[in-house]
């Protein structure tokens, strides 16, 4: 990496829930870092993935999905760190779903600085049948916009993913690395903990939960062997702690279960793990508790 061409960059993804940001991320970066689900807002922080190759550094900023329905203390925090991104990056990656493009996509493209190279990336390329329309439907939109690169990509599948290393790294600018070779984000194992957590009470609880759930890790002990990790889940009532907890706590149970074989691939050390519900109510309607819970 002392080479004296060698690239270094911010590179923020952006765009509306549920088009496969998150899961992008992962895929570049090669380890799970951003949580997935089929529900919008499942992520809540500004995550930087770190991918290193013998020629640039790319950090990949994955986003929250540029939220218009629902204007809490939350998502106003969260698109605030939307637009914050913007101003601080090198290159946008928009990714859209092929051959859609409606007012909440249109609302994030215009949030993006026009001074910023802009990537089209058509994610879930996979789900394509008609292909011969995608011409169509980018030259559409290339009239409302340059775009430096259209690439379609399938991140589930790891489809293009080189492609679109090589469009972004023209773009980066020449300089030294900003992380270890090694590194794969800036967050600390207690976020990432709280995170994957999130994500299974996301995944196994579905529609039945609100999206304002979240989880704060109370204790983190490290060992050699074993990690120690004491969690609660937030929730707004008592009739969403049941639904949670499941029958006989079998829902709980599962989720877990399941959170703990994500965290031992991702520390490489068994987890003893040890989860709690607790009601608090209103907790995402206000700035300050907001700020509480760790959204910036």
């Amino acid at each position: 990496m002392s080479k004296p061409d060698f690239r270094t960059g911010l590179v923020a993804i952006v765009g509306r829930p549920n088009v496969g940001k998150s899961t992008l991320l992962n895929a570049l970066v090669g380890q799970k870092l951003s949580i997935t689900a089929d529900k919008p807002q499942t992520t809540r922080h500004r995550i930087n993935g770190v991918l290193t190759t013998e020629q640039a550094q790319y950090v990949f900023v994955d986003t929250p999905g540029y939220q218009t329905r629902h204007k809490n203390a939350l998502n106003r925090t969260l698109n605030r760190t939307v637009r914050g991104v913007l101003n601080d990056v090198n290159v946008v990656l928009l990714v859209i779903e092929p051959l859609r493009f409606g007012a909440e996509d249109q609302q994030v493209l215009e949030l993006i600085p026009e001074s910023v190279p802009l990537i089209l990336v058509l994610n879930k390329l996979d789900t394509v049948k008609g292909r011969d329309k995608l011409l169509p439907f980018v030259a559409q939109l290339a009239q409302q916009r340059s775009f430096a690169a259209v690439v379609p990509v399938s991140a589930s599948k790891g489809k293009h993913l080189q492609e679109l290393l090589a469009e972004i790294k023209q773009h980066l600018p020449v300089a030294e690395p900003m992380f270890d070779p090694e590194d794969l984000t800036d967050r600390p194992v207690r976020f990432l903990a709280a995170e994957l957590i999130r994500e299974k009470v996301f995944r196994l609880v579905g529609d039945e939960l609100p999206y304002t759930s979240t989880v704060i890790i109370d204790k983190f002990e490290e060992g050699e062997t074993l990690q120690r990790i004491f969690a609660t889940v937030l929730v707004e009532n008592d009739n969403q702690k049941a639904i949670l907890i499941g029958a006989q706590g079998e829902r709980m149970k599962r989720i877990a279960s399941e959170a703990r074989a994500d965290l031992e691939k991702l520390l490489g050390s068994k987890v003893y793990l040890e989860v709690w519900v607790k009601v608090k109510s209103g907790w995402a309607d206000t700035e300050a508790s907001v700020r509480a819970y760790g959204y910036e």
